[in-house]
């Protein structure tokens, strides 16, 4: 176990590195001088030098690569140019939104799609299954900004159940701030219940053809009591790699959703660098999003290897 450990981590620090690596690279060779697309072009050559200086962009790449990682490493994510503040510092106030938003959607997707995994397996060629694949190709289907404007129109211009956007803060209460991200937090885990369900299914199908699983039933144990006691839990290891790269994804692909609601997180921070060209704030959020996505899998290995040690200390 512990050479599994070590080789995990390994992985993630090389892993990391890369990252870091691909999103310095990609935006050194972006066409264009940052500094110019920032003033624009009608700016005085001396503003453009003097902003090319601030940014570091006047010194060598391996020495501008360098300073950056070595930054990161002590938390320093340089300092943005749009709002005049450590990046770092206007990271960790969106992801006091982000984050939550993606915990709330993981929930939402486990809650739905597991049960209806487990429904669909349990009646397979049924009525059930059939409305549980049907599900399950819709949510795939349709993207996640389709149901955002869709829950909008029914829950909030319809209904006038919820705000159609915005973010009260957490210090107008839990409940309200919570109320805010409902909405956003099911435009984001239906497609990922889908998903879910979709695997949740396929891995209990195969736990109920095997062996003990048909003397437990032989026994005169009731079908829910086989379901829960003996499928569940052996489904869950292939459902626990999937839950984990559904919550990565929904911390990096909450940029459309959180634009949709207007809610300030991560993923309008970087949308809003995008179009300010602040490559400073861009640098730190992607690369932030990418070192996430990695932990996360790293983090799920281990679950794996700790619920079933076997193949994956083996490999």
């Amino acid at each position: 176990m512990l050479a599994f450990l070590a080789r995990r981590l390994l992985t993630l620090a090389l892993t990391a590195w890369l990252a870091t690596l691909v999103v310095f690279a990609v935006l050194e060779v972006v066409p264009g001088d940052p500094a110019l697309l920032m003033l624009g072009t009608s700016a005085q050559p001396e503003a453009v030098a003097a902003l090319r200086h601030q940014m570091g962009l006047d010194r060598p790449v391996p020495v501008r690569y360098a300073a950056w990682v070595g930054g990161m490493l002590t938390g320093d994510l340089g300092t943005s140019l749009t709002y005049a503040r450590p990046v770092a510092g206007l990271v960790a106030e969106r992801l006091e939104i982000t984050l939550p938003l993606a915990l709330m959607a993981m929930l939402l997707s486990a809650g739905l799609a597991i049960p209806l995994g487990l429904l669909a397996a349990a009646r397979q060629g049924r009525a059930g299954d059939w409305a549980v694949m049907a599900f399950g190709q819709l949510g795939i289907a349709v993207p996640s900004f389709w149901f955002a404007i869709l829950l909008i129109l029914g829950f909030s211009v319809q209904l006038g159940w919820f705000s159609a956007g915005g973010f009260p803060g957490w210090d107008a209460g839990v409940g309200p701030a919570l109320k805010a991200l409902l909405l956003p937090a099911v435009a984001l885990a239906l497609p990922e219940a889908a998903i879910l369900a979709r695997v949740t299914r396929t891995a209990a199908l195969d736990t109920l053809r095997e062996d003990y699983v048909r003397t437990a039933r032989a026994k005169g144990l009731r079908r829910r009591t086989v379901l829960l006691r003996h499928v569940l839990p052996n489904a869950l290891i292939p459902v626990t790699t999937i839950l984990g790269l559904q919550f990565a994804f929904l911390i990096a692909g909450a940029v459309v959703v959180e634009n949709v609601f207007t809610l300030p997180g991560l993923g309008r921070l970087l949308y809003q660098a995008i179009g300010q060209h602040d490559l400073i704030v861009v640098q730190g959020v992607v690369v932030l999003l990418a070192v996430m996505v990695v932990l996360v899998n790293a983090l799920v290995d281990i679950a794996c290897a700790a619920v079933d040690p076997r193949p994956q200390v083996a490999a």
